[in-house]
């Protein structure tokens, strides 16, 4: 059995942390100013509850940083705060320019990960791509579990570039979608490009009809995740105004989070409509 500190039990992190429960681990985590939602997510998930970093961080060899992408370094430097002599692994959505810098502070402690796919509740569905010194002590936690885990040996900062590449297309092209859905609406196009796309473009319409529900609950998530994707194209020296602008989308259409059932036509006058958070 080994001793893992999941930060935070969020809908991907409790799961993961559940399939390491399940696989004979114990997983802990910590409640200090953390939420009601939290905590119960994290009961259901059977993770063990500490009080405060520094009392869960005695009891621990590896440290799983789930959270996100712009509260990755904060994380990162509040384990390294602690004196921590473990494992360190971010498996958030960040450019591997970010995670060079959690590679700086944790050295060869440090792994690389980037998860792909929605919270393991199934098998089939969610892989975690590792990189880095320690990524098969990571991988081996996971082993029959619903979690498929892929070490990637070409650099310590691969993982986060293969999520930064996966990501870039499916949540890229959804904001892009989106906003030519706005456009559209704008304009007073929307059913001559309904019909056109139902002919030319098949199934594009319907796709985007799904990203409405889709994406409005998670868009405060994926505003700074398309930021990484743009550093990520930056430090490569490619354009990254198409993910900044992707970005933008997405902020726009952060105050939905707490939402339910927004279809795409709901979504659409968030879009259409600039806010304070645009960058």
């Amino acid at each position: 059995m080994t001793k893992v500190l999941l930060l935070h039990p969020g809908e991907m992190g409790s799961s993961l942390g559940n399939n390491l429960v399940e696989n004979g681990h114990e997983v802990f985590w910590v409640s200090e100013g953390r939420s009601e939602v939290t905590g119960a997510r994290a009961t259901q998930a059977s993770l063990t509850r500490t009080g405060s970093l520094a009392e869960a961080i005695t009891e621990v060899e590896i440290v799983l940083s789930v959270c996100p992408p712009e509260n990755a370094i904060e994380v990162g430097r509040a384990v390294a705060e602690t004196e921590f002599f473990g494992t360190y692994c971010d498996a958030n959505a960040i450019a591997p320019v970010t995670a060079q810098r959690l590679l700086d502070i944790f050295g060869e402690r440090y792994v690389d990960g980037g998860i792909v796919g929605p919270p393991p509740r199934v098998h089939g569905h969610t892989r975690l791509y590792l990189s880095g010194s320690n990524a098969k002590q990571i991988s081996d936690l996971f082993q029959a579990t619903r979690v498929h885990t892929e070490v990637l040996v070409n650099g310590p900062l691969t993982a986060s570039a293969m999520k930064m590449c996966y990501a870039a297309y499916t949540k890229g092209s959804a904001a892009l979608i989106l906003g030519i859905r706005a456009l559209a609406e704008h304009y007073g196009v929307s059913s001559p490009l309904q019909a056109e796309w139902s002919q030319s473009q098949n199934s594009i319409w319907d796709r985007s009809e799904r990203m409405g529900p889709g994406t409005s609950r998670k868009a405060w998530r994926f505003a700074p995740e398309m930021r990484e994707i743009a550093k990520t194209f930056s430090s490569a020296e490619l354009p990254s105004g198409f993910h900044e602008a992707a970005a933008e989308i997405y902020s726009r259409m952060s105050s939905l989070k707490q939402e339910k059932d927004v279809d795409t036509t709901k979504v659409i006058p968030y879009i259409l409509a600039r806010n304070d958070s645009d960058t």
